[in-house]
């Protein structure tokens, strides 16, 4: 395929080669992708109990719930989180709420910090960035980064509200690193 340049007459083509189509490769013709489209996923649900600090998941399949663990104290707040990852397999971990670094958390341990901190939720929704929605089980992320991301694309974005909300979580993570 030629492409033409954009300026001066005489400007060098560019050429880009779409490749040689891929034969028999499972998976890539037509009727294996109608086939694998059809297999459906199947997605574990926790409903959310009067003992349940958090229960929830996200778009990958991630599902999970958090208690306080046997033996959690003031000093030591502990919880237990138990589900599904994005994978279908079954997990269970303590978590240790002093110990988690926002600069470096997953999933589980921030919605854990975010019910622990007491963390509010606008209308019910969560306090961290919507980024966070594509993580699995064992991703560890910079929230404190995707929270700036955040704000910076609201302020664009001209939504006020939401750029002080952001602003207000991330706040309010900042004051629990600061405690420790």
């Amino acid at each position: 395929m030629d492409v033409n340049g954009i300026g001066a007459a005489g400007c060098r083509k560019a050429w880009y080669g779409t490749g040689k189509a891929q034969q028999n490769v499972p998976g890539k013709n037509f009727s294996d992708q109608v086939n694998n489209a059809a297999v459906k996923k199947s997605y574990t649900v926790y409903t959310k109990t009067d003992d349940m600090l958090y229960s929830g998941g996200n778009g990958t399949g991630l599902s999970f719930y958090i208690k306080y663990a046997e033996g959690s104290t003031e000093d030591d707040p502990t919880v237990i989180a138990k589900g599904v990852d994005e994978n279908g397999n079954e997990f269970e971990q303590t978590i240790h709420i002093n110990k988690i670094n926002p600069k470096a958390a997953t999933i589980v341990e921030m919605r854990a910090l975010e019910a622990c901190a007491g963390v509010e939720k606008q209308n019910g929704f969560s306090s961290l960035p919507m980024e966070t929605g594509n993580m699995g089980l064992n991703d560890r992320k910079n929230f404190m980064d995707m929270f700036k991301n955040a704000i910076n694309d609201m302020k664009v974005l001209n939504q006020k509200k939401a750029v002080a909300y952001y602003q207000y979580s991330m706040q309010a993570y900042w004051d629990f690193m600061n405690k420790k």
